[in-house]
């Protein structure tokens, strides 16, 4: 700031010299045009006393300077173009005016010289200003300029070091709260009013803890789920085949342990399914065509015998061949994971009710069954994790809240209805996007 400071001051120093010397020489321009006309009428005068005999001719007249330049003598000299001097003021010297002898602005080295020549008479009169004059007024402006630069410097200094302080304490800050930040607090920082630049800076670390806490609770998540879900496969297993070793292999505790071990087969699947759901990896963003996504989840349960009579599929190009198949835009793996769960779900808590796949209308997928349905105070806590629609169904109380998950990174809303309009029991489990919206 001083470098750009002191640079703006000599521009100005300069500025203010150029100035200076445009209004003297336009001083010196007044003065010649004012003083040619005094100066002929007293020369006129003295070549006519001159026909005296006690004037000599040849020594060139001095004229006082008028009465409105009394405060300052005013230099000049008339002269003919072959430079004799006709006459002069009393202060005048040729050294003064050693320059050539033409209309204009010339400088030696202590004056600065303008000349002009008469119309009419042919005679020139030169006028005179010192340059000390001029050097000695930038000189007093100069000093003007940097002595209050000078003074005012170290206090500009002091109170740039203080406002820079005061408007970095807020990065101290800043820097202090992220430091405290570990994997057991990852709080949104919260700064008092701070500028617009660090609240750009704290929304985006915010945005990065917030991800990071997701991605540690996802960890815990899968430990906690892991250690709940499955020790009890585990130990069904181990104390099954342990029996059997002890009073000899029996078909009976091998079929017990080998469903156990099914069972942990799909707690574990079940696990990894909501621990891909609930990670902060983004999914794929690209077209799904719902038929298509029903289709092949239908098609898997179809393959079982148990599930294949009551699982059916309705989609819209049953009923209108030309309409054109609901889309929307999301991974088509993960949209079968919930797909998939919805319909265990039904299959599961249905009884031996018929369970329906249904797309449409627009961007919609709904599994419904004709089962004994839920009662609307427990309708609302059934996305949540390790809740089960019925204590006697077997179940992880984990398919809804995968589904949960999946939706919400999809921009979805999951819709449970129960019981179905009309009537008194079923239950219906909608995915309704709205990505496909947005996109029209």
């Amino acid at each position: 700031m001083a470098t750009v400071w002191l640079l703006c001051l000599l521009a100005v120093v300069w500025y203010v010299g150029e100035e200076i010397n445009y209004n003297f020489d336009n001083e010196l321009v007044e003065i010649s045009h004012r003083m040619f006309d005094i100066a002929l009428e007293h020369l006129d005068e003295a070549q006519a006393l001159a026909q005296a005999p006690a004037q000599p001719p040849s020594d060139p007249l001095i004229i006082p300077s008028p009465g409105s330049f009394g405060d300052a003598e005013v230099l000049y000299r008339l002269v003919t173009p072959q430079s004799r001097v006709l006459a002069r003021s009393a202060e005048a010297r040729d050294d003064m005016f050693d320059v050539a002898l033409a209309n204009g602005f010339e400088s030696n080295r202590q004056w600065r010289v303008y000349t002009l020549r008469h119309p009419k008479r042919g005679i020139y009169m030169q006028v005179a200003d010192p340059l000390d004059e001029r050097r000695e007024t930038v000189n007093r402006t100069l000093l003007g300029l940097i002595v209050p630069f000078l003074i005012l410097l170290p206090v500009i200094a002091w109170l740039l070091r203080r406002s820079a302080k005061k408007e970095l304490r807020v990065l101290e800050t800043l820097s202090h709260e992220i430091g405290l930040r570990d994997g057991r607090q990852l709080e949104p920082i919260q700064l008092d009013v701070p500028p617009r630049e660090i609240a750009q800076v704290q929304d985006h670390v915010n945005r990065l803890l917030g991800r990071l806490a997701q991605a540690l609770d996802v960890e815990r998540a899968l430990a906690a789920n892991a250690a709940h879900e499955l020790r009890t496969p585990l130990t069904a297993a181990r104390l099954r085949l342990q029996t059997a070793l002890e009073h000899g292999l029996s078909r009976t505790d091998v079929q017990a342990a080998i469903a156990s071990l099914q069972t942990l087969s799909q707690r574990t699947e079940k696990l990894l399914q909501l621990s891909r759901a609930e990670s902060s990896a983004p999914f794929t963003r690209g077209s799904v065509d719902l038929v298509q996504l029903a289709t092949t989840v239908a098609r898997e349960f179809w393959m079982d015998d148990a599930a294949a009579d009551r699982l059916d599929l309705i989609t819209p190009a049953s009923s209108d061949p030309a309409a054109p198949p609901p889309t929307c835009r999301g991974d088509f793996d993960a949209l079968a994971i919930a797909l998939r769960n919805l319909t265990e779900n039904a299959l599961a808590y249905s009884g031996n009710g018929m369970v329906e796949i249904r797309v449409g209308p627009g961007s919609e997928v709904a599994v419904r069954d004709s089962g004994p349905g839920v009662h609307p105070d427990k309708l609302k806590h059934l996305q949540e994790r390790h809740v089960r629609q019925s204590a006697q169904r077997a179940g992880y109380g984990l398919g809804l809240s995968i589904v949960t998950s999946i939706a919400q990174k999809h921009d979805a809303d999951l819709i449970l209805t129960s019981p179905l309009p009309g009537n008194g029991h079923g239950f219906e489990a909608r995915l309704v996007f709205k990505s496909h919206l947005q996109d029209n």
